[in-house]
């Protein structure tokens, strides 16, 4: 069953790469054997803590959202923050001090980002299915926009606004029918997704505007998908969306605000994305002379290389078949392999050079044939009582965590420089039960 590896350096190569080049992906790196994020050991932090256990970087996470402002500074947009990559109270807080607002798709994402403080008018409303009372809290709460998804939900905000004798400001979340490129899982504007309205229907809306009185319809929303690599995908929407726009200003509407979206991607192992200033490069000529401003939603790529999770080796089983590597972090702590047979690279927190390189299946203990992390992986010789941590689990690892199986959630850790902080304790079998009845 042993291996050697011959290619698929992933992560670590272009992590090498990238710091000679002089730009960093994250704050995870080895010194000597030892895995550290920032200035602090990882195995400190779980001797500490215990696993499974996300960690996170401060610097990594508010770099990169620094790095989206400083490329688009020429236009001063607004970045939103996605929070349902990961709506930890600690990362919401980190980047709402560095100026973020947020972009929420549900009353319990609103209620965070009052929580910590976000200023109500940085604070975009997403999402096809918002409820009566979410409206009415968002509509009491002040804040910026509501991207509307259809012409119901049109009615009902209208409704709700004017038994609170409100006049809101909603956005046009507009369906460009065009193909991201990526997993069809979260691609989100083609024609046939649920999100959205087709551009004849966005239009009829303008026409007939009179219908909702209480409504103030002033933007222009557009989001394609998620883990978009290229550029192509965006300059095709946003060119589309943009005729659009024109067409819309010269029947006389006044566009205020033009919602980009989020997606851009990051590399999980051997991808090639842009960088901001990429990105800006492509996309600010396309908006050169406009008077709306510019509204940015990003998540993945503010948080996703700034987390790890880290989990503990229980048993090594070894078939005729495969070599199994049985940890305790399951497919309810990070469904993202099982969800999209996605790729997170796989770091020891102590590197041995000593130890040959073996090919294993890494699996968890949930109950499922799903129940995986990684399959045909290479990585040094594991043994019971190893700790391995998976890099690139900052976006869509705890935030989509579950319960199942009755297994207690992860522990969730932020590292600022040298010292560290439970940002999230890890829940016990009395959780479990909270609320429950016999």
């Amino acid at each position: 069953m042993e291996k050697s590896v011959e290619k698929g350096l992933g992560m670590a190569a272009v992590l090498e790469k990238e710091i000679q080049k002089g730009v960093k992906l994250h704050d995870f790196y080895y010194v000597g054997r030892e895995l550290c994020c920032e200035k602090v050991r990882v195995k400190e932090m779980v001797d500490a803590v215990g696993t499974p256990l996300f960690i996170y970087s401060h610097r990594t996470i508010t770099e990169h959202y620094k790095k989206l402002t400083r490329a688009f500074r020429s236009v001063r947009p607004l970045v939103c923050y996605s929070m349902k990559a990961n709506s930890n109270l600690g990362i919401l807080k980190a980047l709402v001090s560095e100026g973020a607002g947020l972009d929420i798709v549900s009353g319990g994402e609103l209620y965070r980002a009052l929580r910590v403080g976000c200023d109500p008018k940085k604070i975009v409303y997403a999402g096809v299915g918002k409820t009566g009372e979410e409206i009415k809290g968002a509509i009491r709460a002040g804040i910026l926009l509501f991207n509307v998804e259809s012409v119901p939900e049109l009615a009902e905000l209208n409704r709700a606004a004017r038994g609170m004798n409100r006049k809101i400001q909603v956005s046009l979340r507009v369906n460009p029918g065009i193909d991201p490129h990526t997993h069809e899982s979260i691609a989100t504007g083609k024609a046939e997704s649920k999100f959205g309205l087709d551009l004849d229907t966005a239009h009829a809306v303008f026409i007939k505007q009179e219908q909702y009185p209480s409504l103030s319809i002033c933007g222009i929303h557009v989001h394609i998908g998620s883990q978009i690599v290229t550029g192509e995908p965006f300059v095709k929407a946003f060119r589309k969306v943009l005729i659009f726009v024109t067409s819309l200003e010269k029947e006389g509407y006044k566009i205020r605000y033009l919602n980009v979206g989020g997606g851009l991607g990051i590399i999980y192992s051997d991808e090639k994305p842009q960088t901001a200033e990429e990105f800006a490069a492509e996309l600010l000529p396309l908006f050169q002379k406009k008077k709306f401003r510019l509204i940015f939603e990003p998540g993945r790529f503010i948080v996703g290389n700034g987390g790890i999770l880290v989990s503990e080796v229980l048993y090594i089983k070894q078939t005729p078949m495969k070599n199994f590597a049985v940890i305790d972090a399951g497919m309810n702590d990070l469904i993202r392999p099982t969800l999209y047979d996605s790729h997170h690279e796989i770091w020891p927190l102590e590197k041995d050079e000593k130890r040959k390189k073996w090919v294993y299946d890494v699996v968890g203990p949930v109950c499922e044939s799903g129940d995986f992390l990684a399959r045909d992986r290479y990585v040094q010789e594991l043994k019971k009582g190893d700790r391995i941590a998976f890099l690139s689990a900052g976006a869509y690892g705890f935030s989509m965590s579950s319960n199942y199986n009755s297994r207690p959630r992860a522990a969730e850790v932020l590292v600022q420089g040298s010292e560290f902080k439970v940002v999230r304790r890890r829940e016990s079998y009395e959780d479990l039960v909270r609320g429950e009845k016999i």
